[in-house]
């Protein structure tokens, strides 16, 4: 039984020995052929001309630029969908040496071959390539915007043609380098200004931007006024500063939406009498910046502005006199508006804190009168009919000199706190005041309630943080509605887009009235 039981064993092992080769043998020939065959279909190409390229846009369009300035560099896939291979021999641009573009295909230069032509181009099956392209527009002499337009043809082996379309548009800029206005000037709409290293307006010198003007700040530039500047935007035509980047980040965002592309606008102490209507400031490190000036005398009214998305603070101001009506201050790093010290009155204005970039943002308004120990003496700081809200639940605060210290004539003469401020008829994010003095100063204001349906930015018609949009026009059913006090309307009878306050009963609180819109 022993033998047999062997025997038996033996052979049904050697059986299992051969199974087990010949599925080997089978799996390695047709893994051979497979492979052979992918090879054989990876380095085969088509000469089929139903077979083609296909492109991710028919078409590479660049921001309007400024001419003489490099653009960004823009990307264009060139796929292969087909099975087999395809070789391009020719690619070339159509304006030839005289093209303003740059275009760099699958790592080669088109700038530099002759005649902006280069062959002998492969696309594997169910692969791409990459084309770059860049360019630099010139000045056209010209006071409008000119298009640029070339194209990028590939011929393919089969004899088929292709292009893509280039296209660009230019505006003729004036360039100030490092310089200082030493007698009145006035800068007119007819071409941007594109500032490099500053811009200096000298004491007793006024500068004047009018209706339309746009001054374009490259990196790090600012505008620093020592004498006086008069800007007279309108809604049509409002005056612009701003960033010297006109491309996108995303296709979404562009570099004009993001904080901190340039500096900002200053007033040193000896500046006063600035004037500034129609004027939109954003995308700096800051918006504008007041240096102290321990006077009585104006230092700066702004109506009609929008001082939005920046670095730092929108509106800093110590110790000066300044009037702000129907104006946005909105989504700053730094607080919207910072008071230390001064005379300050504010109507119809939206300073709205929804900085979407960092949760570390600041107040919708800070109000003190100390800083580093410092005593700032605040005279005057009223709000009337205005929207102070935004993310938090209390965007309004306050920093006091401690006069426990202090003996009871000088504590008599810095006072309280509420001796100085004033909120009338306005919308507030804050907490609402229940101590006698300090309610006494928020007269007929109501709550940016978080606990309501409609709070924080659900009051707002646009809200985006992602592609950093706002509108702050109150929606139809938002409390801001009707809240305005009507003398305010009296001053300023229409909105900062120019709408009427008297189209219902009752104003609406903030720089935005909301009209309805009839189907």
């Amino acid at each position: 039984m022993k033998s047999v039981y062997s025997f038996v064993n033996r052979s049904m092992h050697g059986h299992m020995v051969e199974r087990t080769l010949f599925t080997m043998y089978f799996l390695c020939f047709h893994l051979s052929l497979f492979i052979l065959s992918s090879c054989d279909d990876y380095d085969s190409f088509t000469t089929d001309r139903s077979t083609t390229l296909t492109f991710s846009t028919d078409s590479i369009v660049f921001d309007t630029l400024i001419a003489t300035i490099p653009s960004a560099t823009k990307t264009l896939a060139v796929y292969n969908r087909a099975d087999k291979g395809l070789r391009i021999s020719d690619v070339w641009l159509e304006a030839g040496d005289d093209s303003h573009f740059r275009v760099n295909i699958d790592g080669q230069d088109l700038t530099v071959a002759a005649g902006r032509h280069a062959s002998d181009f492969e696309v594997r099956r169910r692969d791409s390539i990459i084309v770059r392209a860049e360019v630099t527009l010139p000045e056209s002499l010209s006071d409008v915007a000119t298009t640029f337009e070339d194209a990028l043809h590939f011929r393919l082996e089969n004899g088929m043609e292709q292009r893509v379309t280039l296209l660009a548009t230019a505006l003729d800029a004036f360039f100030m380098r490092g310089q200082t206005i030493t007698s009145d000037t006035t800068f007119t709409p007819q071409r941007p200004i594109v500032v490099y290293d500053s811009l200096i307006v000298a004491p007793d010198v006024t500068l004047t931007l009018e209706a339309g003007t746009q001054l374009l700040f490259h990196q790090e530039s600012g505008l620093t006024v020592r004498g006086r500047l008069v800007a007279r935007g309108t809604i049509e035509q409002p005056v612009v500063l701003r960033t010297d980047r006109t491309d996108h980040i995303f296709d979404y965002l562009p570099y004009d939406r993001l904080p901190s592309r340039w500096e900002g606008l200053r007033f040193t102490a000896e500046s006063f009498g600035n004037e500034l209507r129609g004027t939109d400031i954003h995308g700096g490190n800051y918006g504008i910046i007041c240096d102290s000036t321990a006077s009585d005398e104006l230092k700066l009214t702004l109506t009609d502005c929008r001082i939005h998305d920046l670095g730092g603070d929108g509106l800093r101001m110590t110790d000066v006199h300044c009037i702000v009506n129907n104006s946005e201050i909105s989504n700053t790093l730094g607080h919207c508006v910072s008071l230390l010290g001064g005379s300050y009155s504010f109507t119809h204005c939206t300073l709205a804190q929804f900085y979407a970039l960092s949760a570390n943002r600041g107040d919708a308004l800070n109000i003190a009168n100390v800083s580093q120990d410092i005593y700032h003496p605040l005279k005057a700081a009223t709000f009337e009919s205005c929207v102070i809200t935004g993310y938090e639940e209390d965007v309004v605060m306050g920093t006091w000199i401690d006069t426990s210290g202090l003996s009871t004539d000088e504590a008599a003469a810095i006072g309280t706190p509420q001796d100085a401020f004033l909120f009338d008829h306005c919308f507030l994010a804050t907490e609402i005041p229940t101590e006698g003095d300090y309610a006494q100063r928020f007269v007929n204001c109501i709550y940016d309630d978080p606990e309501t349906e409609i709070n924080h930015e659900k009051n707002f018609t646009t809200i985006d943080p992602r592609a950093l949009l706002y509108d702050f026009t109150p929606v139809e059913e938002s409390p801001i509605r009707g809240t305005a006090k009507t003398t305010s309307r009296d001053l300023l009878p229409t909105d900062l887009r120019g709408r009427s306050r008297f189209s219902d009963d009752q104003p609406d609180a903030g720089a935005y009235e909301f009209v309805k819109i009839e189907d």
